[in-house]
């Protein structure tokens, strides 16, 4: 067991600041004990330390005991409310679940972290207050996930105009922030950062005035390289396969599927394959990378990728938010408008298609030969990832509204719900367990 102090650092006082500029804490809380959090067993099968999971696949590690039915009233562990709003799915490390949120009235984004067997708070940090853009009615301030190395958190925000990632010690410390490139909202920012190798952070900030991909060096938040990218809307978060025997950085949108060296920025291929605003992170069979978007037309392609610029398949439904699952030759997809669907990933044939209903903005999780997936009216369906035909093992209700995706790990399910009541609005996160 490690032990850190707990910080509830002051505001920071613009998002121009460097690291010269930084306030720390000027409260020191009682001490806090977490869970070590690096060293060679980091990260362990039982941590979500990044976006869509430790992979960035969505696929959680296999032979866990997770529950298929939940409701306010059945298996909960534990639940915690959420102060603001935020769409971020959060990252479990250790003893602690993590995630950002956003007070809009006070224009404040920040980090939480709760314990994880217990849920109570660990700490809190204020990232970013002032410098809140326009979003659309949808969106949030607050709707990208943490990553995590085993000794700094990374969160990128949208302030000030421009997008920013921050580094955070395991104790909520910040340690270094550094604007990436500057910003115009269109629809809101919601990129995730990645990590690649022991050094760098990867972070993409596609925009209609100054989009970029970069490489950040992790210990003291340093640009490594930079990539201009088209000024056009896109969303996805960055991730690297080892794809065509060689790592490869692959983005989509502007029209783009886009492969770089994550090492050196290089480009290593660019085809047209995509169309201009994607949401979704680009998932992998090993042999093609698929894409998903929704404007201004609707596709799901697969392009391989190997350089040749071979467009395998295409088609024309809109998948547009939630990012895929490859499971076993097989692509799962659910999109927009409620309906899932499985395809062959090499051929685009349609094995089958069925209603989950309602409308989508989290993305799919796999859990062994179950899929889970949450609509924005708080339902989230259990259904088998098998060609063998569309099935629904579960459905289960659970507050009013969620757009963070399920987190699955340590034999638990935790979500990001909203409750309504009148006006009010109390987002709460979840701890599901099978008891």
């Amino acid at each position: 067991m490690t032990f850190h102090w707990a910080f509830f650092p002051t505001p920071l006082p613009n998002s121009e600041m460097n690291s010269k500029r930084l306030i720390f804490a000027l409260s020191l809380f009682p001490l806090v004990a977490f869970s070590s959090l690096s060293g060679k067993d980091f990260p362990s099968k039982d941590d979500w330390h990044l976006w869509r999971g430790p992979h960035q696949t969505g696929i959680a590690a296999s032979g866990q005991e997770l529950p298929l039915k939940w409701s306010k009233t059945e298996n909960v562990i534990w639940k915690a409310d959420v102060p603001g709003r935020g769409h971020g799915t959060p990252i479990v490390v250790g003893g602690q679940v993590v995630l950002a949120t956003a007070d809009e009235v006070k224009q404040i984004q920040s980090i939480r972290s709760y314990d994880r067997e217990k849920g109570g708070l660990l700490w809190r940090t204020e990232i970013h207050r002032g410098g809140f853009m326009r979003r659309n009615k949808k969106a949030s301030q607050a709707s990208g996930s943490l990553a995590f190395d085993g000794k700094r958190f990374y969160v990128n925000f949208a302030n000030g105009g421009g997008a920013h990632v921050t580094a955070l010690s395991p104790a909520g410390k910040i340690l270094w922030q550094t604007k990436v490139t500057d910003y115009v909202v269109h629809q809101a920012y919601g990129s995730s950062p990645a990590l690649y190798g022991d050094d760098l952070l990867l972070v993409s900030a596609d925009n209609k005035k100054a989009g970029a991909v970069a490489a950040l060096n992790r210990n003291s938040g340093k640009i490594i390289w930079k990539v201009k990218r088209p000024k056009k809307p896109n969303y996805p978060s960055p991730v690297v396969y080892k794809l065509a025997g060689r790592d490869q950085l692959i983005l989509t949108g502007c029209d783009l599927v886009s492969s770089f060296n994550p090492r050196t920025g290089e480009k290593l291929w660019e085809v047209e394959g995509a169309t201009t605003e994607c949401v979704t992170t680009t998932v992998t069979d090993g042999v093609h990378v698929y894409s998903s978007g929704g404007y201004p037309k609707n596709h799901v392609s697969a392009v391989r990728a190997d350089g040749s610029g071979k467009l395998a398949w295409r088609n024309n439904v809109r998948v547009y938010v939630p990012s895929m699952i490859v499971h076993q030759d097989h692509l799962y997809a659910i999109a927009d408008a409620g309906v899932a669907y499985c395809w062959k990933s090499d051929t685009g044939e349609e094995i089958w298609k069925g209603r989950l209903g309602g409308t989508f903005s989290a993305s799919l999780t796999l859990a062994d030969e179950n899929l889970y997936a949450a609509n924005e009216a708080g339902e989230c369906f259990v259904f088998r990832a098998s060609p063998k035909g569309f099935e629904i093992i579960a459905k289960n209700k659970l507050g009013d509204e969620i757009f963070a995706t399920p987190v699955l790990c340590g034999n638990r399910l935790y979500q990001r719900v909203a409750h309504r009541s009148g006006s009010n609005r109390q987002e709460v996160l979840y701890c599901i367990g099978a008891k």
